[in-house]
């Protein structure tokens, strides 16, 4: 269908109508599939996944600060030129050592520093959390987009076409003398706001699908009316106590205080003695260059016996190290520890802050905007109706063109008002939920064809591990690319190009 021909009558209300109630056909994408691919493919959480599994590796990194640690050494020394008259100096010498430290107390160091890096690792879980509904916000509002778009530019078609068969009224009258040459250029003005109008809603609906690719991973196709958000609060209260008790954002930042505190005890462990236990092992070996001996170095005659190329040792005790002065150095560090740790706690008191504003605000918007869709239900219906009785006037003189021109112009702005708020209280519905903590795959009951990512399975599998030659594959990317997609244009169902 070729928005400079269109269609007529019936068929052009039916169509925009449809287009105002984001209808769907029987064959098409859905707002879940839509938020499985994100899932699945997008790279930001993909990113954050892969961060969230670095930060899991500073508990191990922490422990190992505590457990004991082996040593190898080995040298060969050639000596080119002895320092020594001495007949029996070794001309090369092989010495090879096995170092044993085990760390015995640490002023607490390394038990706080653990406790640290494990919040750390919850904090990034949750933050982990906030970017996943930070990701489906941003899923859910190009979804909407699309079909605001798509519903606003089949309005705007439909506009121009109402308005093309008015012009065409207007000449027909003009021709016969039953109206004036202002008549014609009136209906001609409005004409050309319109197919104005439409070339913009196609450069906005092709702006919302490249942004629905960008997020997404995939070009829309057909994208059906989205389900019921589940969850949704009765009153604000509701909402904020949610938010309160489940947004990753603030349970990052109360992990994060946590953690400030076990660094505040990190820092003020360096005034406190270290106590560790050391073993050595020495193997030397000069390799054959001693010559042998003679049995009496008195006589010349003397019969040689074999000099010894071998010497081993073996060492171990305790070393205590106890620091009496410093510079101001461990002080100096607890105030800096202590300082980092008001600054987070202060940060939770602004992260409440923001999530109370936040969610009273989103709550302010969804609810405005479903006031919005009833009274737009209700200014579509008198539009119509107003249309209708201004064109049954128009035909027996008791209306101008001009009004009928107004009120078609009121009825597409009711119609592109009620696209617009239906959009507008989904995506403020969807932002709350992601507010209270309640927009993440879990929340939403996705089908992600396996089970979901679950941050505590890699930190499981890692934080005990103290094997040095442990390897992870090599790092591949698992979100898809969109440099294959074609370019996305205005087409909506058939055929539909902006009017010439």
């Amino acid at each position: 269908m070729n928005l400079k021909t269109g269609v007529r009558g019936g068929l052009l209300g039916a169509a925009s109508m449809a287009a105002v109630a984001l209808g769907s056909p029987a064959h098409a994408d859905t707002l879940r599939e839509a938020l499985v691919e994100t899932y699945n493919t997008n790279p930001t959480l993909e990113a954050a996944r892969a961060n969230q599994r670095a930060t899991d590796e500073d508990v191990p990194i922490r422990k190992a600060d505590g457990k004991p640690s082996l040593e190898g050494t080995a040298g060969l020394t050639e000596f080119l030129r002895q320092n020594s008259n001495n007949f029996f100096q070794p001309k090369r010498v092989l010495n090879v050592g096995l170092d044993l430290g085990v760390p015995i107390y640490s002023g607490g160091a390394v038990k706080n520093s653990v406790k640290a890096a494990q919040e750390r690792v919850s904090a990034g879980q949750a933050d982990l959390r906030s970017t996943e509904s930070a990701i489906f916000s941003q899923a859910v509002a190009a979804y909407m987009d699309v079909l605001r778009t798509e519903a606003l530019a089949a309005l705007a078609a439909n506009q121009v076409d109402v308005l093309r068969v008015n012009l065409e009224a207007t000449s027909d009258r003009f021709e016969i003398g039953d109206l004036t040459r202002t008549d014609v250029a009136q209906s001609q003005s409005r004409l050309a706001l319109a197919e104005s109008d439409l070339q913009n809603a196609a450069a906005a609906l092709i702006s919302a699908r490249e942004n629905y690719v960008q997020v997404i991973g995939s070009a829309p196709d057909d994208l059906q009316a989205p389900p019921p958000l589940p969850g949704l609060p009765e009153t604000v209260g509701d909402a904020v106590v949610s938010a309160l008790d489940r947004n990753p954002d603030l349970v990052a930042a109360k992990e994060r205080a946590q953690a400030a505190g076990y660094d505040s005890e990190v820092a003020g462990s360096g005034r406190l003695p270290r106590l560790s236990a050391f073993a050595g092992y020495t193997y030397q070996n000069t390799l054959g260059s001693i010559p042998d001996r003679p049995l009496d170095p008195d006589d010349p005659n003397s019969p040689l016996i074999e000099s010894d190329q071998t010497a081993t040792g073996i060492t171990a005790g305790i070393s205590l190290r106890i620091p009496f002065f410093q510079g101001g150095r461990p002080a100096a560090q607890q105030r800096q520890a202590f300082a980092r740790e008001n600054a987070a706690l202060e940060q939770v008191i602004a992260t409440e802050r923001e999530v109370i504003a936040q969610t009273r605000s989103a709550y302010a918007n969804w609810e405005a905007a479903n006031a919005v869709i009833k009274s737009s239900l209700a200014a579509v219906a008198a539009a119509e109706l107003s249309l209708e009785g201004v064109r049954a006037e128009n035909s027996i003189g008791n209306r101008s063109i001009l009004d009928v021109l107004n009120a078609e112009q009121e009825l597409l702005s009711a119609r592109a008002q009620l696209v617009t708020a239906r959009r507008n209280a989904y995506v403020a519905g969807f932002s709350l939920l992601a507010l209270m903590g309640r927009a993440e795959a879990r929340d939403l009951n996705l089908d992600t064809g396996g089970p979901l990512y679950d941050p505590q399975v890699n930190y499981d599998r890692v934080r005990n591990k103290i094997w040095d030659w442990d390897r992870d594959p090599e790092p591949t990317p698992k979100s898809t690319r969109t440099v294959d997609i074609p370019p996305a244009d205005a087409t909506i169902g058939p055929q539909l190009e902006p009017g010439e």
